[in-house]
Order: C-alpha cells, then structure tokens, then sequence
C-alpha cells in the first residue's frame, strides 16, 4: 500500500508542470504538520464521516447537470485529488502560502474542472448544489471559496480544521450521512449550507505539498 502510495505520488507530481521544484523538495504527506501552499495536489477529508472530496465524469441528473461532486468512502482514489489554486488577477504564485480568509480555488486533478457552486438545489437534500465546471481558461466567480481556519492559527496547515464558503452563494461546503443508491452508490452528498454546522468541517489529508517558496 505505502509503495503504492509513493508511487502515485511521483506520477501526480511529475504530471503538473510543476515549475520550479523538484520531487525530492515536495511532500507526500498524510499526517505531517505542513503549511500548504498554492499548486500543492491533496484531498480533503471531511471531518466527521471521514469521506473524501470526489469527483468523476458523471453529471447530475437534475439541477445544472453539471459534473457531480460527492463524498467518497476510499483513501485510494485519484479522482479524490484536488490543486490549490488562487483566483485570477491576484499576485499569489505557486508555493505562496495561504491564510484564512483568502478566497481560493480547487480544480480537479483528473477533469481539470473547477469545485463550482450556484442556486440550484442539491439531488437528496435540497440544498445548495455542489458541482465541477469550466475548464484551464473557463472560470467564474462561481468558483470561488473563502478559506476559513476554525481555531488558532492564521496559515492553513495539514492538520487545521477548515470551513470553505462559497463566495456567491455564502454556502459552507457540506456532507452528511446521506447517501447516493444509484450512479454514485454508496458515496455521500456534498452540498453548501448557509449556516455553520459541524458537518461543514474537513482537513486537509493525503497529498503532495509543494515547499513554501523562500523570499529573495
């Protein structure tokens, strides 16, 4: 399993482009205390449940049809893999770190799409949908979240408790228990709430965490 780990690792770090660092300098982490930067590739875990933020090439079947996004119950899975990004026409490079309150983006490693959010409402419980869209040069403010560390600490770190709101709709992004039976079987609704619950919290888990870029 480690191996395979490892090995994944390299392909997910060496398949981004990644400008100015080297294999050796990122960290393929699960439990170390590490600042995470812009362009770091990770999944989130949702805190309570402990699913990890999916998506895969499978539309909604109501709402904006849009690619799904949803809770997926395997470490494993490389559709669980999403790139910090910040939002366009800001001066945050790859390696910056990011603290709370800053409005960043998280595109999907597999699709290239963009954790996307609106008014439509979410297939199980009604709320607001929670999906993937765009592309490299399409990209909208709908597509923006706030980063928000509950607890002490002002840079986001590997093992900070984290909310992102989502900056049209003011949703926190959000799962629960309840659970897709038929194309996404077994894997649980992500959706945005407007108000803060405790199942709107989710740490930063397995990834690859590029080092923090040293001023010059």
């Amino acid at each position: 399993m480690a191996m395979g780990f490892f090995a994944l690792s390299v392909f997910l770090y060496l398949g981004l482009s990644l400008d100015d660092s080297s294999p050796s300098s990122a960290s393929a982490a699960s439990s170390q205390n590490v600042e995470i930067t812009y362009g770091s590739v990770l999944k989130l875990m949702h805190e309570r449940t402990k699913f990890r933020l999916h998506s895969h090439d499978v539309p909604y079947g109501s709402g904006s049809g849009q690619q799904s996004v949803t809770g997926f119950p395997n470490v494993d899975d490389a559709n669980s893999y999403w790139i910090v990004r910040p939002v366009p026409g800001t001066s945050a490079k790859q390696g910056d770190t990011i603290t709370s309150g800053t409005i960043i983006r998280f595109q999907h490693m597999k699709t290239r799409k963009w954790m996307h959010s609106h008014l439509h409402a979410s297939p199980i419980s009604g709320n607001l949908e929670v999906s993937c869209f765009g592309g490299e040069s399409e990209s909208d403010t709908g597509d923006y979240w706030r980063l928000m560390i509950e607890g002490s600490g002002n840079i986001w770190k590997q093992n900070q408790r984290i909310r992102l709101q989502h900056i049209d709709t003011g949703g926190y992004l959000h799962s629960h228990d309840k659970k897709y039976q038929r194309i996404a079987g077994g894997q649980q609704e992500v959706c945005g709430v407007r108000e803060k619950r405790a199942d709107n919290v989710w740490l930063a888990a397995e990834g690859i965490y590029l080092p923090v870029t040293e001023s010059k």
